[in-house]
Formats: structure tokens, sequence, C-alpha cells
């Protein structure tokens, strides 16, 4: 195309009104009466017939300079057909509209001669000849080239509405041709693809727009700090309503001092605040001046719409606030949608909030400015623990606050040692008044009433959670005591958080266990108030050792305490020496009774019955541990013996501890050894048998080690000959031998040896009971012996076989020495070699 096809005017609109022809020409007049009356042609012939439609047929015949166009052709043809005509002072009013197109010859390129065909299209309706009495007000008729004209009739004149706001009068009617109707028009007709292709493109966004205007600088500024250019430069269409300068300083007055320039919105909260309420001034849809109506209309922050108010003749923008923006300009179009200036910063609900909160004071303000919460507050400080610090933070927290009463109550359940709160004065109190404090804070939501429901738990900064109860609309709070708080002013709100005011400072388990030790009595003082305990107290006495003082001490402790009956059972264990604790009267045995006691005792630990599991071995404070053992439920403490004590009572609980009361006096291993004389080995056990002091000297006549090695770690199995089966020997051996002292010389020593290892197992201490019959032993000695078993008086016996033919006889067996096991006999055992050398 040679030339851009442009409207002179800046608006289409204003320009295409200059289309209209009020009249014709005097000459027009006579032509157009001459076409009533002539012979009747068909339409192209009926306007080549007629001067005022001189420039109609000059188009149709430019028009069809193009190879797809033959619009005379079509219009020669059957028909029928209606044509809408425009005179040549139409076509001339259009041709002046128009830069660059002094006649109709100017549109010379295909693509002008198309927009020309276009044109002549729209004035053409296919398939009826419709005459002036056909058309009705109101009436749609679809043209050749696609879109629609309107009729419009007023008293006796006839109107055909286009794509424009003017439209075009007819001035001649009903001009009858062999193939239509022609209907002559004073404005060449537009459909809204003309007006398109005619209408320059507009190139600047809604953000050039802005840009580009001095009074929206700040508007500018806050549409890049928000991140939204690039939506604003997008496709839309938009309508925005934007705020002016002195919009945005008025905006930033109400904020404070916090906020002296759009820089100050710095955190991704307030830019996100900032982002929302720009969102809230764009309707996503173009909406003219002309388009405004009164109702809420929604827009691009989701959820949040603006109201249009009629105010007058012209309207005004509603917001969240009670104060409405005025429209202080209009329709300044963008190539995506359009702008109207205001003179307010248009606020959601969002950004009301927001200001409110700048405005609210932290939770610590309210509670120092509250004198009710006076008490409260000193707390606070007293902890010295950064909670003041941290309910002064960001947030969001809530808080239930214990009134000044609630804690003057909570003071008088604690007792004479606390009558104020600085009372709480070691590390143990301030930090049960941590927990409490903190007990009372929900941390990261601001918890309205209208957010509580019943039987909600809430989890605190303490750790422990808080129920919610809500009785005939009032909240009540649930702690771990049997006594509820109730909340007496709810939702104060703060600008971290929100406080409900409570009748009742909360108590956590931990803080009921605390009030619960201080009327505990210490474990002493239970022994001595437990008649059953009585005999435990005289021993603690008795034994004068501190034990009294130490288990009235702090501890924590866990004491085993035997009852009265377990002393008296202990006592006549040990004998006629022991009728009552005062006969433990030597230094000594005043030693083995505190080292009894002690092994009673568990240092550093309150230990319930719940703290205790099966198979469990713990510490005393003796030094030795005791075992724990649960069967069916029940707990069974295991000492140095093979009698288990069992716990009567469990969980007595005491200030500094807890006591289990028990059946039986617990035993270390070490008290066993003071009491019980140690195992003899089994040369010592031989010399302690008056029976076997032959089988002694024989050891030791034989000079061979053997006393030596049988006082050894062993293990061994001895069958050990009385004083008889020597004499018996010594019999046999003949008059050579009287006595054990005729093995003199060398070689009857070594013989002797030989005897007697041959009557040793080594590496085995073996009992009766586990002796199988004809089981072979093989002895020091290198031969073996073999166990045989005779039913003899209605009963097994055990035989000892050697290489003679006359079995020995176990006369005593099972003699238990430290080191092995003693089976006594009735005879000298003799293997093979002694046999021979003795033959």
């Amino acid at each position: 195309m040679k030339r851009m096809l442009h409207l002179r005017s800046k608006l289409l609109m204003t320009l295409l009104a200059l289309f209209t022809f009020m009249a014709c020409s005097d000459d027009d007049e006579q032509a157009l009466a001459e076409m009533v009356v002539e012979d009747q042609k068909n339409i192209v012939e009926t306007a080549q017939g007629n001067d005022s439609l001189d420039s109609l047929v000059a188009a149709l015949t430019t028009a069809d300079l193009n190879d797809d166009s033959d619009l005379i052709g079509t219009l020669s043809g059957d028909g029928p057909f209606t044509v809408f005509a425009p005179t040549n002072d139409a076509f001339a009013a259009l041709l002046e509209s128009l830069d660059g197109f002094d006649s109709l010859d100017d549109f010379d390129t295909e693509e002008e001669r198309a927009l020309l065909a276009t044109i002549l299209q729209y004035h053409v309706v296919s398939g009826i000849a419709a005459a002036s009495t056909d058309l009705t007000d109101g009436q749609t008729i679809g043209t050749v080239q696609g879109e629609n004209v309107t009729i419009t009739k007023n008293d006796d004149s006839v109107f055909i509405g286009d794509a424009t706001d003017t439209d075009a009068e007819v001035i001649v009617p009903d001009v009858t041709a062999s193939n239509g109707v022609v209907h002559v028009i004073d404005k060449v007709l537009l459909p809204q693809a003309i007006i398109d292709a005619l209408t320059p493109p507009n190139s600047e966004t809604l953000v050039d727009i802005v840009v580009a205007t001095e009074a929206l600088s700040l508007l500018e500024a806050a549409v890049i700090k928000a991140g939204l250019v690039d939506t604003l430069n997008g496709d839309g269409p938009f309508t925005v309503f934007a705020p002016t300068d002195d919009a945005f300083v008025a905006l930033l007055d109400i904020l404070g001092d916090d906020y002296s320039s759009l820089d100050d919105f710095d955190t991704e909260e307030e830019i996100d605040l900032l982002r929302n309420i720009l969102l809230y001034h764009v309707i996503p849809a173009q909406v003219l001046e002309a388009d405004l109506a009164a109702g809420d209309v929604g827009t691009a922050f989701a959820g949040n719409s603006i109201s249009v108010i009629a105010s007058g003749d012209t309207f005004v923008i509603g917001d969240a606030s009670d104060v409405d923006a005025n429209i202080t300009d209009t329709d300044i179009l963008a190539s995506n949608g359009v702008a109207h200036t205001i003179d307010k910063v248009l606020l959601p609900q969002a950004a009301l909030d927001f200001v409110a909160t700048l405005q609210l004071k932290t939770i610590v303000e309210i509670a120092i400015e509250t004198d009710d919460l006076s008490l409260l507050v000193d707390a606070l400080q007293a902890t010295n623990a950064g909670l003041v610090e941290a309910l002064i933070g960001e947030g969001p927290f809530t808080v239930f606050a214990p009134t000044n009463q609630a804690f003057i109550d909570l003071l008088e359940i604690l007792g004479d040692d606390y009558h104020s709160l600085s009372d709480f004065d070691t590390q143990e109190e301030i930090d049960l008044l941590i927990a409490i404090l903190t007990y009372h804070v929900v941390p990261d939501t601001a918890a309205f009433a209208a957010d509580l429901m019943d039987g909600q738990q809430v989890p605190t900064l303490f750790g422990d959670k808080l129920g919610i109860s809500l009785t005939n609309n009032t909240v009540h709070i649930v702690d771990a005591s049997d006594d509820n708080a109730t909340v007496v002013l709810p939702d104060v709100e703060a600008s971290n958080g929100v406080v409900h005011v409570i009748d009742k400072v909360l108590l956590p388990q931990v803080a009921l266990d605390f009030v619960a030790s201080l009327q505990l009595k210490n474990i002493v003082e239970i022994a001595i108030e437990t008649d059953d305990l009585s005999i435990l107290v005289d021993a603690l006495v008795a034994a004068n050792a501190g034990l009294v003082e130490t288990l009235s001490g702090d501890g924590p402790f866990t004491v085993f305490a035997p009852t009265n009956q377990a002393f008296i059972d202990l006592l006549d264990a040990l004998g006629d020496d022991f009728n009552g604790l005062s006969d433990f009267d030597t230094e000594a045995e005043l030693d083995l009774l505190v080292t009894i006691l002690k092994y009673h005792v568990v240092a550093g630990t309150a230990a319930f019955s719940s703290d205790l599991s099966n198979g469990q071995h713990i510490p005393t404070f003796q030094g030795e541990s005791v075992g724990i053992n649960i069967k069916n439920h029940t707990i069974h403490i295991e000492d140095a013996t093979d009698d288990n004590a069992t716990v009567v009572l469990p969980d007595v609980e005491a200030s500094n501890g807890v006591v289990h009361v028990i059946n039986k006096v617990l035993l270390p291993q070490e008290a066993l050894d003071a009491l019980t004389p140690p195992t003899p080995n089994i040369a010592e056990l031989a010399q302690s048998v008056d029976d076997l002091s032959l089988l002694v000297d024989a050891l030791i006549q034989a000079d061979a080690g053997l006393v030596g090695v049988l006082s050894g770690d062993g293990p061994f199995t001895v069958f050990a000959p009385t004083n008889q089966a020597f004499a018996d020997l010594l019999h046999a051996l003949g008059d050579n031998f009287n006595s054990l002292a005729d093995f003199d010389t060398p070689a009857e020593k070594e013989l002797l040896a030989k005897i007697l290892t041959y009557h040793v197992v080594s590496g085995a201490a073996v009992a009766s009971e586990d002796i199988r019959n004809h089981q072979r032993f093989h002895t020091v000695q290198g031969e073996d012996l073999i166990a045989i078993f005779k039913h003899r008086n209605g009963r097994d016996q055990l035989f000892i076989r050697d290489k003679t033919h006359v079995d020995a006889k176990v006369i005593g067996a099972d003699n238990v020495a430290s080191n092995g096991i003693v089976h006594v006999i009735n005879k000298v055992l003799l293997p093979q070699e002694v046999l021979d050398a003795l033959h």
C-alpha cells in the first residue's frame, strides 16, 4: 500500500459524523426523481443512469479492478438485492475524511481496492428486495459484507445505522430495479472491519501512559516496585483507576512515620500489600466513562470489589474505607485498555487491616499499660529469660494473660514460702516460673475467640497443650489441673497477636508436680511416720553413719525400704548372736549394717515403678547394683542372694525422691562375704575333715607338690579315700608298710604320688548328679576310672572302678570346694601301673 489509511481527526467517531449528507443539490434531487419514473433496469444500470450516483458506479468499477471482485457483475445478476446507495456527496464526505484520498482513483492498490469492496458489500443485502414499508424500527439486517445494519424509523423518515455513531438517512426510498430495490442514502456506511482498518493502532500501553504522565510518577514507582509492569503491559483489556501523586502522598501520611516513601515498602509482606493495593485499582475489562454504571465491580485483586457510586451527574469510586475517590480525568485510551485518574488511593480491606495494625501496641506494651496485668509483667521481668523481648517480637502470638488476682491465688496455693514473685529466687524456681509463663503463650498464630473451637487442643511455647472449652458463649482454658481458667476479657488485639485476659494462672503438669512436692515429706519423715518401717528407722539411727541426714537432704533418691518383718527375718537368718539391731555393736558389725542399708539406696534419681524395666540393673549408694525383675505386673528386686525381694507398696512419693516398700532386706555380695566364711579349696577341705587325715598325710608324704596343686585354681574332681581305706591299703601291702611314713624311698614316694594322682580328675568339677553309668574319667595319673551305678537297698549307688577286682563305694558325694568337688570313697583306688609295680 502506497499510503496508510488514516482518518484526519483524532477520534474516528467524531469524523465519521462528517459523512452525513444532510441534503442533496437541486440537480441531484431532479436526477433522483427521474430514477423513479424510468423504465426498470437492473441495479447497476439504474445507478449508471443517474448522475447523483456516479461516485457509487465509479467505486464499483474501481473495486472490480481486483481479480477477486465482480461487484458490477453481481449487482447486474438476478438478485433480488436491496442496495443502500450513497450519493456523490456522501462519497465526497468520505474522501474528505481520509488522508491521501482525493478521489476514488486513489484506491489504486489491491489492498486499498479490497477495502473499498468491503465498504460497498456492506451496502448490499442479498436475497431480498426490501421496500421501505418492509423495514421496521430496530430491525437488524445482515449484509453481503457479513456485518449487520440497523433500521431506525422516526415519523416518516428511515435511517440506516452502521458501526459509527452517525446513521445514514434514506433520502430516496424504494427505487425499483429489475433485480431488486435501491434506497438512496446520504452517507457512506462503514462496518466495524473498516473502522478497525482505518483506525491507526495505539501503541502506548497503560504503563507507557503512566510513565508519560507527570502527575502519576508515584504510581509508576509503585507499579515497578510491586512487579506489575509486565502485567499492565499485557494484552488486557484493563481499566485502571490511577491515583495521582497527591493521592499517594496522602496514603503515606496515613501510614505514619515509618512510611515516608514507597521505598519503605521493603519487606516481602509490605511489597505483597502494595501489589494487592495496585491490583485493587485494576478492572480486567475496558470500561469507558460512558460505560460506568452504579454497582460493585470485581478487581484484579481476587475476591475484592470496588463500588461505582452515582454522585450527581458523575460517579465516585468506593473502596473498603469510608472515603470515596473522585474521578479527575477519564478515558485515557491505551492499546490494552483505558485509564481514569482519581484523587485517592483505593484501599481494600487487607490494607485497612494493615493500617490498623500499625496503630496497635505489642503484647508487652498492652500488659504494661493494663493495671490488672502488673503481676504478669513482674513475672516476665523476674525470669530474665528473654520473654519480654520475645513478646515484643513479630509473632504472631496468642497470650492467655492472668489477672493480678490470679497470681495472688497461685501464691496462696504455694504456701507460706511464696509471698510474692520475688520468692522465686532459686534457679529451679525461676525455671518453673518460665515454664508456667510459656505455658500461657501459643506461638505462630493470633487466635481470636472466633477462631477457638470446643475441644480444641492448642500447643504452647512451653510444649504442653492447652484445651479449649466453650460453655454458654464463654471461653474456658483447660490446663493440667482440674480447675479451668475463664476468659474474662477476650480479643485484646495487639500488633503482634492477641491477648485473652483470664482469671487463673494456667499450670502445666510440671507445675502441679512442684506444688505437690511442696506438700510432700522427705524420705526419713515418711519412714518415721510409717509404723511398719520402724526397724528401718532404728537401723538408720543405729548405723550412726549420717544416713538420716543424707536421706533428709535434697536427693533425689530411690529407696527400697524393708518392712519390720523383713528385718526380723534377717536377724533370724543371722542366728542366735543377733536378736536385735543392738547386737550390731562392734565396729565391723556396724560397718556391715551401713553396707546393707546403703545397698537399699539409689542416689541421683527418683525411679518410680513406671521407670523400672525388666532386666534393668541399678547401681546403689553402696556401690553394687540391684536387679529389676517384673513378673505379672509385680516388681521384684534382685540382690546377691538367690531370694528376691518383692515390692509390696510401690511409689510412695517423697519431697526428695520415692520409696518402694519391700518384704526382704537386700544383701550385697560384700555383706554375704562378711557373713559367710569363704569356701575352702580341696586341700583345705581335706584338712578340715578328720576322716581324711591320712589322705592329707599321703599328699604331704608323696612330696610331689600335690598339696599346692589341689590348692590351685582347678577345677578338680577328687575321689578321697577315708582313713580306713588307707589302713586297708597298708594292711594289704604287708609288714613293710605299717604307716604312710614307710613310703620313704624316692621310688616309694613316686609310687604313692601315682596312687594319689589316680584319684584326681583335672579340668572339671563333676557332681554326682552329672555322672552317668560307665562314664570314664581320665585321671591326672594317666589311666581312667569308670563310674558304676549298682542297685542296692532299693536305690542306685555310685561306685568307682579301678584296675582291681574290688570297686570303691562313694560314701560321701558332692563336697564342694572353691576349686572343685570331692567325693569320699571307702577304698584307695589303684591304677595298673601301681599294681604292676607292687607285683
